[in-house]
């Protein structure tokens, strides 16, 4: 018997004792109208509609696709939907437990059902980024000669984890974190809905605010929280959810943080000012918060990562690299594992030595050219490489500098505006004492006149 995503029997217990299902199953959509968020993938004539038969007419069929997104953004719900809505086959595997063997078994069934009675096959793939190179390669010949239509689901990078052949032939649709509008349009359904809570309990406001907050985009997760704390208040004869009990159920604390707020604002600059005065335990302590409060993880990176060039530069060179590394593993895991990221990227930039002299040295050299001060490239650095540069003048005269023996060619490099300028003006704090050297060489070795 082939894999399904949801077969019959469990569709028939869940029929019979619906109260049975977790909230997140009950709450699932049974169409595309009804998925919350990601309507940028849901327009008329999206590929999602074509597989569910809306506009897939004529000899382009609907193509396959890979559904990369966070955890808890409707990857399995999109599926879900797909299998109620179409009157195509749908199988579903899992890359956890199935393998080669399994794949083929399943395009085989798909070549027979469209032989003998011209039946299209669906194959929901979650997990693809966990098949090997040898078993994504199996998917090549189905999903090229249309034998399966395929829908792969992953929470990693596919550019990194789903192999090229595989990505050319099918359409990468982004699924974005649902925002809070988005949950909180969700969470209200499932508190009146007859499948949901049925109006047995309520939900104030901040107790609303807090769900939102450890919710963190995640549907899934706000619904096993709502879930969770309404049974505990239905326990306690109380028909509203208070935050207290929120916060008992799901062993978290309210953080007072609002990412849209000032609040957002001001931890986030606590957090920069407290790397920039190498205080590493306020810096983990704003970091802390921000994670707690679900702010998206790809932000505090990208915080990291300004910070690394702004206010350490070359006094630590390697700040930037691991600021850079951070934000790509932030990309590729999300949370909660990418919290051990951003401890670590923290911790290193508080704790290095600090310098602003690349910043200082961009913002002056930007001030004068806006204030005009540019003036013509001197002619013997201008490209000689075309036919006719020599009879202007260009590239005539300029000395290589890899001829010389020192590697260093005194010559004017600067226009004739700036030509006295200095901009850059190194500390000697941790490894840019080394850069001060050199500077102070090079310049001296260029024949610069002091300005």
């Amino acid at each position: 018997m082939e894999p399904d995503l949801f077969t019959a029997a469990a569709e028939e217990r869940q029929e019979k004792d619906p109260a049975g299902s977790p909230l997140a199953v009950r709450m699932r959509p049974r169409t595309l109208d009804e998925v919350v968020g990601q309507q940028h993938l849901l327009k008329p004539g999206s590929p999602l509609r074509r597989l569910v038969g809306e506009g897939a007419k004529g000899p382009a069929g609907p193509s396959s696709v890979i559904l990369w997104g966070p955890p808890g953004t409707g990857k399995t719900t999109l599926a879900y939907v797909v299998s109620k809505a179409t009157n195509k086959r749908f199988v579903e595997l899992s890359a956890i437990t199935a393998g080669v063997k399994e794949v083929r078994a399943v395009i085989d069934g798909a070549r027979r059902a469209t032989g003998g009675y011209g039946k299209e096959t669906v194959l929901f793939l979650d997990e693809i980024h966990r098949f090997s190179k040898a078993q994504q390669d199996s998917l090549l010949p189905a999903v090229e000669n249309r034998w399966v239509t395929l829908i792969a689901a992953t929470t990693e990078n596919p550019y990194f984890s789903v192999i090229s052949p595989l990505l050319s032939r099918s359409l990468l649709l982004t699924l974005e974190p649902l925002t809070d509008d988005d949950l909180r349009g969700l969470i209200q359904r499932a508190l009146a809905d007859d499948r949901g809570l049925k109006g047995a309990v309520a939900l104030p406001e901040d107790t609303e605010a807090h769900l939102l907050r450890i919710a963190g985009g995640d549907a899934r997760r706000a619904l096993t929280a709502l879930e969770a704390a309404a049974g505990a208040a239905l326990d306690q004869d109380e028909t509203e959810i208070s935050l207290q009990t929120l916060e008992q159920t799901v062993d978290r604390a309210a953080v007072k943080y609002d990412r849209d707020g000032d609040q957002h604002y001001d931890v986030a600059s606590a957090l920069i000012k407290s790397i920039r005065g190498s205080d590493v335990d306020a810096a983990l302590h704003y970091l802390a918060r921000m994670i707690e409060a679900g702010e998206d993880p790809r932000f505090i990176a990208r915080r990291l990562m300004i910070s690394a060039s702004e206010d350490i530069g070359l006094a630590d060179p390697n700040a930037l690299p691991i600021a850079v590394a951070a934000a790509q593993a932030v990309a590729m895991i999300g949370f909660p594992e990418a919290a051990l990221t951003l401890s670590h990227a923290t911790i290193a930039l508080a704790l290095a030595p600090k310098s602003n002299a690349a910043t200082t040295a961009i913002g002056a050299a930007l001030d004068d050219v806006r204030k005009g001060l540019a003036g013509p490239v001197p002619p013997h650095l201008r490209d000689g490489h075309y036919k006719g540069a020599a009879k202007l003048g260009h590239a005539q005269g300029y000395v290589y500098p890899h001829d010389l023996a020192e590697g260093i060619a005194p010559q004017q490099y600067a226009p004739d505006a700036i030509k006295d300028r200095e901009y850059y003006t190194p500390t000697r704090h941790g490894s840019e004492a080394r850069y001060a050297d050199a500077v102070e060489w090079t310049r001296k070795h260029l024949g610069r006149k002091r300005s």
